[in-house]
């Protein structure tokens, strides 16, 4: 795939006005002619005139963004490319000033992908930073690892929207094939759909719900206790057992071997035998 030339020079501190110029030019030919003192008034194809300082026309048409052929002038080829560039550099400076963004390793239709992500649309990026009264994580990571896997399978699933009546209290009601059923699913989303199942019966209906509307629907604690009417505080402590709970049912613990009996005796010890 080819790439979209660069202008010539970097954006400088007139980036906005030569955003607006190259706005007015892509609609079309524009006809220019000398204004007052130092500005350039440009007639535009939509029938308004703006004017602009000669400086800027002339770093337009140095940098190869604008042609000029008489009084006519036209945005090149380069110029839309400078202005996703632009948008893009506006879109990223935002996203540095509000976002938390890091590097992930997330799997992307059955392929794993270093992708640039940002921590706080994540349903438990709040949850992780909260703390207890000694001043540890309140939630353990074994439970917000649990929660992401949750979200992940339910996501990779086509489940959201619009589907809590689908699985509460009736965790998998649908005949396969019948509307909103399997039968035009992918692999991957049927493999998917059945993990959420298995995780939300292992929790059972007394913890599924707050799992699902917190990990899976997004809802922010406060939302749970009012949709709930459960005692205020009281979501958090029981997304905790619901989370750890699930941990428990991805990574299940080797059952435990029996002791073996054993017997001590002298060395002409002999069991007696009865008929």
């Amino acid at each position: 795939m080819s790439k979209s030339p660069k202008p010539k020079t970097k954006p400088t501190p007139s980036q906005k006005p030569m955003m607006r110029l190259l706005k007015l030019l892509i609609r079309g030919e524009a006809r220019r002619h000398q204004g007052e003192g130092s500005d350039t008034d440009i007639l535009f194809a939509d029938g308004s005139t703006a004017g602009f300082p000669s400086t800027l026309i002339a770093e337009a048409r140095a940098s190869g963004l604008v042609e000029e052929q008489g009084e006519l002038l036209r945005a090149s080829n380069q110029a839309r490319a400078y202005l996703r560039r632009a948008a893009a550099e506006t879109d990223e400076a935002f996203l540095t000033q509000h976002a938390e963004i890091e590097t992930s390793a997330r799997e992307v239709d059955g392929v794993v992908r270093r992708l640039r992500v940002d921590r706080d649309e994540s349903p438990l990026a709040s949850l992780e930073r909260l703390k207890d009264r000694d001043g540890a994580a309140f939630m353990p990571e074994a439970a917000i690892k649990a929660g992401e896997r949750l979200h992940a399978d339910f996501t990779r699933a086509q489940l959201q929207p619009g589907v809590t009546a689908s699985w509460e209290p009736r965790l998998s009601s649908r005949a396969s094939g019948g509307r909103g059923g399997m039968a035009d699913l992918t692999d991957s989303a049927v493999a998917a759909r059945l993990a959420v199942n298995r995780a939300l019966e292992a929790l059972g209906p007394e913890l599924s719900g707050v799992a699902l509307d917190v990990c899976c629907f997004m809802k922010g604690l406060e939302t749970v206790e009012r949709e709930r009417q459960w005692p205020v505080r009281s979501a958090k402590l029981m997304l905790r057992t619901a989370l750890l709970a699930l941990s428990r049912h991805y990574n299940p613990q080797p059952p435990a071997s029996r002791p073996r009996t054993q017997h001590w005796g002298a060395p002409d010890y002999r069991p007696e035998l009865w008929s």
